[in-house]
C-alpha cells in the first residue's frame, strides 16, 4: 500500500487530536491522541492514561487496540499519532509492536518525517510467524 492509498490523513489526524484532549496525564502533562483506520472502514483512536505506579501507565495506542478489538476487531491500514500541538508524534517501542500485532507491515504511520510503513519504522519485527516457527522446533 503506498503512501497516497487514499487516506484522509488531515482527518484521522484530527480525530487524533480529539482523542488527545481526554489523556489522564497528571505527571507528565504530555497529552498523546492516536487514531486509526481500520480495514472496514471505521475509526478506532485512544489517549494516554497515566498512573502514579508509572510502569502502568497505557499508551494511547494501548486505548486505541482496545477500541479496535472491543469494536469487533480488523486490521489498522493506517495510524496517526499527535502531540499536544497536534503535531506527528513517533509511538515508542511498545506501541510500535502494537500497532505491528494489529495492522501489520504495510500499516501505514504519519510520522514527523512523512507517511512510512510499519516495515519501515520497525524492521525484523517480532511476530506471530516468529511464535509458531519455535514451537515447530
Amino acid at each position: 500500500m503506498s503512501a497516497d492509498a487514499g487516506v484522509d490523513w488531515d482527518a484521522l489526524t484530527a480525530e487524533a487530536a480529539s482523542a488527545m484532549r481526554h489523556a489522564y496525564v497528571p505527571y507528565s502533562k504530555f497529552p498523546v491522541g492516536v487514531a486509526g483506520l481500520v480495514d472496514d472502514g471505521r475509526v478506532v483512536s485512544g489517549c494516554n492514561v497515566e498512573n502514579a505506579a508509572y510502569g502502568v501507565a497505557l499508551c494511547a495506542e494501548c486505548g486505541m487496540v482496545s477500541d479496535l478489538v472491543r469494536g469487533g476487531g480488523g486490521r489498522l491500514v493506517a495510524v496517526s499519532c499527535v502531540n499536544v500541538q497536534g503535531e506527528a508524534l513517533m509511538p515508542c517501542g511498545r506501541c510500535r509492536q502494537l500497532l505491528w500485532e494489529h495492522g501489520g507491515p504495510e500499516c501505514l504511520l504519519l510520522t514527523p518525517l512523512g507517511v512510512r510503513t510499519m516495515q519501515e519504522v520497525l524492521p525484523q519485527a517480532f511476530g506471530s510467524g516468529d511464535l509458531e516457527h519455535v514451537g515447530r522446533g
